[in-house]
């Protein structure tokens, strides 16, 4: 078995977890640990029975509770030294013995799981995106991304999942009334993928033989659900595919645990 869930995703706080039957992996920790567990309970997963704490990069949504679940549950967390650096002042501290470091492109195993990180476009100090591999399966969580590029395509491509982000809707992000720095911001190179992008992404993907996907990291303010599956969705049926007829689609909720996929 190779399994993922979305216990949190959106600007608000994110928390995935990935296991098999030897290893559980926590993928960021931005909501409270309190949550954190009591999603992990929702789905049958002892908190107790974590291995690891992996960081995309230090934003608070990513990051404000990876010391909390470190020091309550004993856990080592990975992170890039740039990650480390940008979040090592205000999560509290953590067990040096628990103070592990990883390259970004550059793989390491946490038990029989197999993790590949990759650069991403992000306003952070060395973030990364994540793909799982493990008896001859792939599961990519990707999200936080300001542009794609041929790179991150190249490591994205030939999952068995792929978890994208789709944060906003352009319409709703230029009319919002978010400041304009901000929008600037969410919009540069460095900020989040949009719906459109993220749907054109996964069109392509799909076209390649692509089938499940998880789009997550909702705006609340410039974007909802119902949206961002519906331009994704037009998206793959623009390379004439159809989401149900052999294409998987589905949304992260914000503050609810996803579907368990079986991978």
């Amino acid at each position: 078995m190779f399994k993922f869930c979305s216990l949190f995703s959106g600007s608000s706080g994110n928390a995935l977890i990935i296991w098999n039957d030897q290893t559980k992996i926590l993928i960021d920790a931005g909501v409270s640990g309190k949550r954190i567990q009591a999603a992990l309970r929702s789905i049958n997963i002892d908190p107790h029975t974590l291995d690891a704490i992996v960081v995309t990069h230090e934003h608070s949504d990513h990051a404000s509770c990876v010391g909390v679940m470190s020091r309550r549950f004993n856990l080592p967390v990975f992170a890039t030294r740039g990650t480390w650096r940008g979040m090592a002042g205000w999560i509290g501290g953590v067990n040096e013995a628990n103070i592990r470091h990883f390259n970004s492109n550059e793989a390491f195993m946490i038990k029989n799981i197999e993790i590949r990180p990759f650069s991403i476009p992000h306003d952070a100090a060395d973030p990364v995106g994540f793909s799982f591999l493990y008896d001859g399966r792939k599961i990519t969580v990707a999200t936080d991304i300001g542009h794609m590029n041929d790179r991150l395509i190249e490591n994205i491509t030939g999952s068995d999942l792929l978890m994208l982000e789709s944060n906003h809707d352009m319409v709703m992000l230029e009319e919002g009334r978010y400041p304009l720095v901000l929008k600037k911001r969410i919009k540069s190179d460095y900020g989040h993928l949009c719906n459109d992008i993220a749907g054109q992404t996964i069109a392509g993907l799909a076209a390649r033989g692509a089938r499940r996907f998880l789009i997550g990291h909702l705006s609340a303010e410039n974007n909802y659900p119902e949206l961002a599956y519906e331009t994704v969705s037009r998206c793959i049926a623009g390379s004439g595919l159809c989401v149900g007829n052999g294409i998987e689609l589905y949304v992260a909720g914000r503050n609810e645990a996803s579907m368990v996929f079986d991978i």
